[in-house]
């Protein structure tokens, strides 16, 4: 009894050792798809990885040689690159603009002469109240602009006339 005991427990102990090392075997051939970490999705004449972990994307092509996966650009690594960049100039350029602050400010030691052309004018202010006044054109102007208009429009006529004549061969 005591070496049909001890030779039925030496294929459990061989199949326990196959069932845990064929486990590890098995756990370590398990591709990555299936605890989540990439997600498969068809793309033309391969697939388009996403490794759900950091988020990076590959094109997975088989070639004659095998599959092979090709990391895609991240386009908001390089858009992050640009931002960060484009900041360091607006923090480099203010701090230059600071450093240039009392030269140009525009102040100078020297009193303006009295007919400074930088002078601004006053509106002109109508019954106690700050609105500005637009002159309507006098009777002259509007005289002046009418003759003007007048002889403008001559001008169309006659040329309208000489093109007919010239399209009629001298006739009217």
């Amino acid at each position: 009894m005591r070496t049909a005991t001890s030779s039925s427990k030496f294929p459990i102990a061989i199949a326990v050792a196959v069932l845990v090392l064929g486990g590890v075997a098995a756990a370590q051939s398990t591709p990555d798809t299936e605890n989540g970490r990439y997600a498969l999705s068809p793309a033309g004449d391969g697939f388009l990885r996403l490794d759900t972990r950091t988020g990076a994307m590959s094109t997975c092509t088989n070639s004659g040689a095998g599959w092979a996966c090709y990391a895609q650009p991240d386009e908001r690594a390089a858009m992050d690159a640009e931002i960060g960049r484009l900041q360091a100039d607006n923090e480099r350029l203010k701090a230059e603009l600071a450093a240039r602050e009392p030269a140009a400010s525009g102040k100078t030691e020297e009193a303006l002469p009295k007919s400074d052309s930088l002078k601004k004018t006053e509106p002109k202010v109508a019954e106690g109240e700050r609105k500005i006044e637009i002159p309507l054109p006098s009777d002259r102007d509007m005289d002046r602009m009418m003759s003007f208009l007048e002889r403008a429009w001559r001008r169309l006529i006659e040329m309208a006339n000489r093109v007919q004549r010239d399209i009629n061969g001298g006739k009217i």
